[in-house]
Parts: C-alpha cells; sequence; structure tokens
C-alpha cells in the first residue's frame, strides 16, 4: 500500500522509501541511514548515533498509544535535529501534537488519507501558534 506524507504545506509523497532497524545502524555503517525504532526504546541508546542517522521514524501502533509523542520530545531535547517522522495510527486532529512534539511529519496509508483528506490536516498545521499556557506565560 502507499504511503502518503503530511507535512505542513500538505501531503507528500514518500522520499525516503526503506528504514533501517538499529542493529544495522550499531554494526556500523559508512553513511547516514533512515532509521526505525520501536516507540518504548531508551532514546539514550542513539545519542552516539546521531552521525549516523538520516531520519527516525517512530511507530504508532494505535491513535490512543502517545508513546511515540514522548520519544520525539525527548529525542529533539537530547540534541536530535534531523528529520522525525510519526507513523502508523496518527490522525488529523494528533497533528498538531505531533508537530509540537517534535515530529517533522506524519506518514500515513492510502485508506486514512481517503478517510481524511488533505483539508483536514490543513486545518491542524497552525501548530506553532502560541497556546493558551504560553499567554499565560507572558503576563
Amino acid at each position: 500500500m502507499t504511503k502518503v506524507l503530511i507535512r505542513d504545506d500538505g501531503f507528500a509523497p514518500d522520499d525516503f522509501g526503506n528504514f533501517v532497524a538499529l542493529d544495522v545502524l550499531q554494526a556500523g555503517v559508512e553513511s547516514p541511514l533512515p532509521l526505525e525504532i520501536p516507540n518504548d526504546i531508551d532514546p539514550m541508546l542513539l545519542v552516539p548515533l546521531f552521525p549516523w542517522i538520516s531520519a527516525i521514524r517512530i511507530p504508532f501502533p494505535s491513535f490512543a498509544d502517545g508513546r511515540g509523542f514522548s520519544l520525539a520530545r525527548r529525542l529533539r531535547m537530547l540534541g536530535y535535529t534531523g528529520r522525525l517522522r510519526a507513523t502508523g495510527h496518527v490522525i488529523a486532529d494528533q497533528y498538531f501534537h505531533a508537530r509540537r512534539s517534535g515530529f517533522d511529519e506524519v506518514e500515513i496509508d492510502e485508506l486514512l488519507a481517503r478517510r481524511q483528506p488533505e483539508a483536514q490536516w490543513l486545518t491542524r498545521t497552525d501548530w506553532d501558534r502560541p497556546t493558551y499556557q504560553d499567554r499565560l506565560r507572558a503576563v
């Protein structure tokens, strides 16, 4: 099944292809590769590998499983600056939270893209606007 990427400017084709497992990177590589990790991994394991990672894909096995959001935030706090991609059961209503937690993009399948068309995702691209809490802190 074809994958669809969602970015702030709408739907886009996948530009990475295959992501590798952690053991491939740990065995040694000659150039950075895209990595898929489980959503329950200790992100500290990845810090020494950051120079060898071109992108990280984190699966969401269910739209109710938010561990991927926490993991993305922790990776950003640890200094990861490459691309972060959420994949799996992420719905349009969660795009705002995905971007706020550090994801650059969301990967969904064609079926979800048909059920939740591009317009639904684009209404959630205002993730960088100040939140209620941000406005309170400014006072």
